[in-house]
């Protein structure tokens, strides 16, 4: 199932820079075990249910699996063939921008060397480098 927004302020987004590094959303909060972000980018819909769905396939149902981003905003796009001007093209895909460090997926439930393995798997549906995280305890 396609992940996107029920509703929207603006339906069209200006296309903006993406900088600095994730000062929210940067620690594992929810599970034992994350992927965080090494490099900018706009991660889709499609992108996070691909990697939804690697690591549920692979855990085989155990544990649970926590998805921290979610695509917020449009990107559009003309159709083919049409000449340059007449306007912004019409929504196309949502996607999520995404900062170094932001945690994107977490597993509890599992031990360290299968979460590592199923955070492997995601971590290849990514168009971005990843490294696997684990929860820093209060002592």
């Amino acid at each position: 199932m396609a992940l996107m927004p029920k509703r929207v302020k603006y339906r069209k987004y200006q296309k903006g820079r993406l900088r600095g590094n994730a000062s929210k959303g940067n620690y594992v909060a929810f599970g034992e075990f994350g992927l965080q972000a090494l490099e900018h980018s706009n991660i889709t819909n499609r992108q996070i249910e691909a990697g939804r769905v690697a690591a549920t396939h692979f855990l085989r149902r155990e544990g649970k699996v926590y998805i921290r981003i979610f695509p917020h905003r449009s990107l559009t796009s003309k159709p083919l063939e049409v000449r340059m001007g007449k306007g912004k093209g019409e929504p196309s895909s949502w996607v999520a921008k995404v900062k170094p460090g932001t945690i994107l997926y977490e597993i509890g439930g599992v031990p360290e060397d299968v979460a590592r393995v199923a955070m492997l798997r995601v971590c290849h549906k990514m168009p971005i480098r990843c490294r696997f995280v684990k929860r820093r305890h209060a002592i």
